[in-house]
C-alpha cells in the first residue's frame, strides 16, 4: 500500500509539471465511461478527477485502458495508483 501511495505522490509530483488533460480528453474520457458503465454520476466524478490526477499524456493512458488496451509495463503501477486515487475519491467506501 504504501508503495502505492508513494507512486501516486511521484506521479502527482510529474504530473504537476505537466500539461493538464485537455477538455476533449475530458470529454472522450466522460464518453468512453459512460459507454461502459452506463453510470454518468461515476463518469463525471472520475472525469473530474482526472483533470487533477493526471496530465494529458497519461490520460491518453487511462482512456486508452478503459477502451481496452493494456497499460504500457512503465506506467503499470501508476496506472493502477491511478485508478485507486479515483475509486477513494468516486467510490467512498471503495
Amino acid at each position: 500500500m504504501n508503495r502505492i501511495i508513494l507512486s501516486l505522490a511521484l506521479m502527482l509530483a510529474a504530473a504537476s509539471a505537466m500539461a493538464a488533460p485537455s477538455s476533449a480528453q475530458k470529454d472522450e474520457f466522460y464518453s468512453v465511461c459512460v459507454g461502459i458503465s452506463q453510470n454518468a454520476e461515476l463518469c463525471r466524478c472520475k472525469a473530474d478527477a482526472a483533470m487533477t490526477l493526471i496530465d494529458e499524456r497519461f490520460m491518453g493512458v487511462v482512456i486508452a485502458s478503459m477502451k481496452g488496451g493494456s497499460p504500457a509495463a512503465a506506467d503499470y503501477q501508476a496506472y493502477n495508483a491511478y485508478v485507486a486515487r479515483s475509486n477513494q475519491i468516486c467510490k467512498p467506501n471503495y
